[in-house]
């Protein structure tokens, strides 16, 4: 008889969880997942996947502009708000079913309610009672972090609830400076909504590239989102005419609805991490080695709850990590060195390697390479550009970082991202021969190099 209910226990259904359960299922290993939500986790129920179908919708205002550049005629186009929450919700109804199905077709079960540890083998499960496990992965991923002090905190919202509006309102303000709020500034923007974002740093997207901040920024004036920077919520007043923002400043803004885009925090709440003896960050992230083990032997963790890189395939690529060590015998361990990452914001960003900040403190010299221009899609009308930015270590002329900001980036930046994993140096990377007529052409065929103002160049 066996000694324990499973081999292997995961708490959490989202994109790592599942990856592990199915790769775990299908060695032939006992596997349970409990999830207290839908399955398919933050990316798929409430963050990417829908984000990006918001993204879509919203695009369609700024094409019908360009679109009349070129000579259509387009006249009474309407955006139908329920409509489209209900063609969302059934898409990602059925990418769910996907990922029910694809557990149990690989042999995994699935227990729907809260988990949580009561020491390092025993797992008691919300209505499905008590279950044991030879090994335990949490992969429970992160939620959004809400102020707890501010006055009037309570009438904002977070992401969660962004995608469940009941009506779109006139006017929002959104509270951050990360990914996430300058997405949804562009979506709510694209959509005909009056939007604020409001920041307290002295730029948007903290981390990355200075140039692709400080461009994203006037891009995004351009379009109508007002963006107000070195300021914060100091208090929120609900009034007859709907939410009165003030901010430390001494400014205040009307809008009907607040959305706070602060960061994401790891989501360890209730999960008895403190009975099975695992140790979390200063940050409270759960602690793990570069194989995703905690300091619990049997115990190991994957994704946003471990706040290394918090992005859906670094959190796939490490369950499957961990499914290859501990299951088939492969020890594998995720390199979190130079992982891309886009930005759908509007227009779009695309990203890998350092910044030229970074790149300068870890390599000494660099190399830059810089464009700005007006992408042709655009040539007819309209004022937006796009940046192109290379980085390049002098010692090594290794490209360490790229970065763009335009039409159609986060595709241009996944081959960017092979390229820089392998160290190509600028050499190899200019004597690849360009698309033409591309944008991203305009990545093979920079030469000169990039001097500031000041410093040489000729405005």
């Amino acid at each position: 008889m066996a000694k324990y209910d499973y081999d292997l226990f995961v708490i959490g259904a989202g994109s790592g969880g599942v990856r592990a359960a199915r790769l775990a299922a299908m060695s032939g290993a006992r596997v349970a997942v409990a999830e207290e939500h839908r399955v398919g986790g933050t990316c798929v129920i409430r963050g990417c996947v829908p984000k990006k179908f918001m993204v879509y919708a919203s695009e369609f205002s700024h094409h019908f502009k360009t679109a009349k550049s070129y000579g259509w005629s387009i006249e009474g186009a309407k955006f139908d708000w329920a409509y489209f929450l209900e063609e969302k919700d059934k898409e990602i109804a059925r990418l769910s079913g996907i990922y029910v199905r694809n557990l149990q077709n690989a042999g995994a079960e699935l227990a729907h309610g809260k988990a949580r540890l009561t020491d390092a083998h025993t797992i008691e499960i919300d209505k499905a009672g008590t279950k044991t496990a030879d090994k335990i992965l949490i992969a429970t991923g992160g939620r959004p972090w809400m102020p707890k002090n501010l006055p009037g905190a309570e009438f904002a919202i977070s992401s969660n609830e962004a995608f469940h509006l009941t009506e779109l309102p006139k006017r929002i303000v959104i509270a951050g400076g990360g990914y996430i709020a300058v997405e949804f500034a562009g979506i709510f923007n694209g959509l005909g909504v009056d939007v604020t974002l409001v920041h307290r740093g002295p730029n948007v997207l903290r981390g990355f590239d200075d140039d692709v901040r400080s461009h994203l920024t006037e891009e995004m004036e351009k379009r109508g989102v007002k963006v107000m920077l070195g300021a914060q919520h100091a208090a929120i007043d609900k009034t007859a005419g709907g939410l009165t923002s003030r901010f430390s400043d001494g400014h205040e803004v009307e809008s009907d609805v607040v959305m706070f885009c602060l960061g994401r925090e790891p989501y360890v709440e209730g999960l008895g991490l403190e009975a099975a003896g695992v140790k979390l960050t200063d940050k409270g992230a759960v602690a793990v080695d570069e194989y995703s083990k905690t300091n619990v032997a049997n115990i190991w963790a994957v994704g946003d709850v471990t706040d290394r890189i918090n992005l859906t395939p670094v959190a796939i690529r490490e369950g499957q990590a961990f499914a290859e060590t501990v299951f088939y015998d492969r020890p594998m361990a995720f390199d979190h060195e130079t992982v891309a990452s886009a930005v759908f914001s509007q227009p779009p960003i695309g990203s890998v390697g350092l910044s030229e900040a970074d790149a300068r403190k870890q390599c000494g010299k660099v190399d830059i390479y810089l464009a700005r221009l007006k992408p042709m899609k655009y040539a007819f009308g309209g004022d937006e550009r796009s940046l192109l930015k290379l980085v390049v270590d002098c010692a090594t002329e290794k490209v360490v970082g790229c970065h763009v900001v335009g039409p159609d980036a986060p595709e241009m930046i996944q081959m960017a991202a092979i390229a820089i994993k392998m160290g190509v140096t600028k050499t190899q990377w200019d004597a690849t021969c360009a698309v033409h007529p591309t944008l991203a052409e305009e990545l093979v065929t920079m030469r000169e190099k990039y001097v500031p103002l000041g410093l040489g160049q000729v405005a």
